[in-house]
């Protein structure tokens, strides 16, 4: 499945349709009252408090209509105090059995289900925001919404509470916000902007708005509606610490060089830290951590590795790395904080003066794991058992719709070496359908002197740049975009994740898009080239794609795709032709998710350089036989058949990685996961050109009991288990680990 998320999420950016012409008005400023009596949070909207709200009761569907008048009536309700901001939502529903309210983990609130979205732009820049989810059962979700590039990250906690209930009408929710989870600027009275969404999953999955938006335009948040007149909002400080306590019992192989010899278990350790969040102001927020603790957080999403040139993705899943994320997202992706390996401690102070925001991280990072060491054709790795510090710095001033920022990243290496990067990055909305963003970067790299771990810590001092420019013209029928992006042989970014250097690329693409009615609601016809050379003018990679695009019922999304494509390896240009697949559906309530992905036709063997047939396909699915329980499964199988010298012809290699994973929610706040994940690789080793082992696989397995008061009030009860197979073919131990974290958040 991860095969073809890049060339989607290229398509996605530089295909996608927008709107043509005018812009639809957006309502007037609402004036937001005081509250006018007491509000409960439990779902019941009959509350004095909510008498005398500001309301909004018109809303337009605008997916799959196009600012049509929406099938069901939705109306918020907005209000205030000193203390909170108040929001609800009723959503009636003609048919309320076929409401989807399952009870899931936080932040698991998707578009599979019946939800509501509130994205508040506190500061009115109409460029992000905070996103606040609710569904049916009361449960959270929340993310930051970033228009610079339409990434929905639902990586940050904010604390609000929520409450909701189903009725014979439909359902409805509440939620009260404290202004300490908000970031405004320092003014009276406050002026915010506001967007509610309502996600109505039925035949079609129906998006539907607080205002018009643009089929396809080039921002969200810059549509939302201003909220005015909210007056004497507190901007005295605030402070939320919360230490923790683990105790682990950690298993051990007795003999690391004979895994039969079984585990032994280390003496049971007690280990304590804390997060501190600080906000002396409405515009300001300082958090900090001592020896934070991440055994509770899940584990990755099981990848092959196998035949891949460039080192993988994981996102970022661990709370404290994960405040401010929408500023530190840039062209090029600078600041990938799961380069911090084992952070000892860490602070950071994000902020906004007038129109400039700014964040600020230092950390120190004890070390462990590996560092990515980029190239034209493919990554290598190099081990980082050495401690460091690690800091990250980027300011932004808003400019209308348009935005220049600069961002610095800094790696100082215990013992001697860095790696520091700089320079400006900016977005340049031209209009409703013209949008520019670029970036522009140096580094200076001393690598430590440690010849003992790699080849590559050889104490060398280099620098280079790296540069990158993205053009998008997007109308509602007819799109293109083109990219250029430049990235000097010797440019690093140990702070970030930038896999591939010393290459020039341009990329260009085009779409059309129809909308019939019937089950496809849209139709995306398409053509797309790359050509990419090393910086000495060799061909590396040259790419031309010709697809479609499909939407329809059920939330349907679908893309076929002829690439035909021409690689440099081990200096030899090697063709591949290739039908690439995607499709993923959610048909019901029950089975909320069924998706399929992959690749058909000729593949290059990268580690033998030659070009053989093979294929990938990848199943995702999430089942629901009851609201309290979800069963999901991702499944990835990829296979290569090659020719050797000699003529013998037959499989290469067979690799599959599969992921189980089991929920049990108890109620919106107790619950029981258990996943067990395998990887493993079957070869043919008289078809290699090296010695390989005939079979691999590790498998990794964990339960976790979690009680949530929220998301910093927590207890969790944990088991890990791995494994992996010996020169015997027998599964045998690596590695077990019991743990208990207990974790109190002290508002004051």
């Amino acid at each position: 499945m991860q095969r073809i998320r890049p060339a989607l999420a290229v398509l996605l950016l530089v295909v996608c349709p927008l709107a043509s012409g005018a812009e639809p008005d957006l309502p007037p400023p609402l004036a937001v009252p005081r509250v006018t009596g007491p509000v409960t949070v439990d779902g019941d909207l009959g509350d004095p408090g909510w008498k005398g709200a500001a309301v909004i009761d018109t809303f337009w569907e605008t997916n799959p209509g196009n600012n049509l008048p929406p099938k069901v009536k939705t109306t918020a309700w907005v209000t205030y105090d000193e203390r909170y901001f108040y929001i609800a939502v009723k959503c009636d529903d003609p048919e309320p059995r076929k409401i989807r309210a399952p009870y899931v983990d936080r932040d698991n609130v998707i578009g599979t289900d019946d939800n509501v979205a509130v994205f508040l732009d506190t500061r009115n820049d109409r460029r992000s925001a905070v996103e606040l989810r609710v569904n049916p059962r009361g449960i959270q979700g929340d993310a930051v919404y970033n228009d610079a590039n339409g990434n929905e990250d639902f990586s940050p906690d904010f604390f609000y509470d929520t409450a909701a209930r189903i009725t014979a009408e439909g359902w409805q929710a509440e939620l009260r916000i404290p202004f300490s989870s908000l970031r405004y600027p320092k003014a009276d009275p406050q002026t915010w902007g506001i967007l509610v969404w309502r996600n109505y999953p039925r035949e079609y999955r129906y998006a539907i708005h607080s205002s018009p938006i643009p089929r396809g335009g080039n921002c969200l948040i810059c549509r939302s509606l201003e909220l005015t007149g909210m007056t004497g909002l507190p901007s005295a400080s605030h402070l939320v610490a919360a230490p923790y306590v683990t105790a682990k019992e950690s298993g051990v192989p007795r003999d690391p060089s004979d895994l039969s010899a079984g585990l032994v278990n280390d003496p049971v350790e007690l280990d304590a830290g804390a997060d501190v969040k600080w906000t002396p102001s409405a515009s300001l927020a300082v958090d900090a951590t001592v020896n934070p603790d991440f055994s509770q957080v899940e584990a990755d999403v099981a990848q092959i590795s196998v035949n891949t040139r460039f080192a993988l993705f994981y996102p970022e899943k661990r709370p404290f790395f994960l405040e401010s994320v929408d500023l530190l997202d840039t062209p090029i992706q600078a600041v990938y904080t799961r380069t911090i390996t084992s952070p000892r401690w860490g602070a950071r102070a994000t902020g906004k003066v007038g129109s400039t925001a700014f964040t600020a991280l230092v950390t120190q990072d004890r070390g462990g794991g590996s560092v990515i060491v980029p190239g034209p054709s493919g990554s290598d790795f190099a081990p980082q058992d050495f401690g460091s510090y690690a800091a990250v710095a980027r300011v932004r001033h808003d400019l209308g719709g348009s935005f220049a920022g600069f961002l610095v990243t800094d790696r100082e290496v215990d013992g001697g070496g860095y790696n520091r990067v700089l320079g400006p990055d900016f977005q340049w909305r031209m209009g409703a359908a013209d949008l520019l963003t670029g970036q522009a970067l140096v580094s200076f790299t001393e690598t430590p002197d440690r010849p003992d771990l790699s080849p590559d810590w050889d104490g060398r001092s280099f620098s280079s740049r790296a540069f990158k420019l993205n053009y998008q013209h997007r109308t509602e029928t007819l799109d293109w975009g083109v990219l250029y992006r430049d990235y000097g042989d010797g440019f690093r970014a140990d702070v970030g994740f930038v896999p591939q250097v010393g290459f020039r690329e341009g990329q260009a693409g085009g779409g059309y898009s129809f909308y019939p009615t019937g089950f496809f609601s849209n139709v995306r016809p398409y053509v797309q080239a790359q050509y990419q050379i090393d910086t000495e003018g060799s061909l590396l990679t040259r790419r031309n794609i010709v697809g479609v695009l499909l939407q329809g019922r059920y939330n349907f999304g679908g893309e076929v795709d002829l690439t035909s494509e021409a690689v440099r390896v081990q200096g030899t240009l090697l063709p591949k032709q290739q039908v690439v697949y995607f499709a993923q559906i959610d048909p019901s309530r029950r089975f909320s998710r069924i998706g399929i992905a992959g690749f058909l036709g000729e593949e290059i063997d990268y580690a033998n350089a030659r070009v053989g047939n093979g294929g990938q396909f990848g199943l995702n699915a999430t089942v629901r036989p009851t609201d309290h329980l979800e069963l999901a499964a991702i499944t990835d199988l990829q296979w290569l058949n090659v020719t050797n010298e000699a003529g013998l012809r037959g499989r290469l290699f067979t690799a599959f990685a599969g992921r189980l994973k089991a929920t049990y929610n108890f109620n919106a706040r107790t619950s029981l996961r258990v996943i067990g994940q395998w990887v493993g690789t079957d070869r043919n080793p008289e078809l290699y050109t090296f010695p390989v082992p005939e079979t691999d696989g590790v498998f990794s397995g964990s339960a976790l009991f979690a009680y949530r008061l929220n998301w910093q009030t927590v207890f969790f009860l944990g088991y890990d288990d791995n494994r992996a197979l010996d020169g015997s073919q027998v599964l045998q131990p690596q590695g077990r680990q019991v743990f208990l974290k207990v974790s109190y958040a002290f508002q004051m």
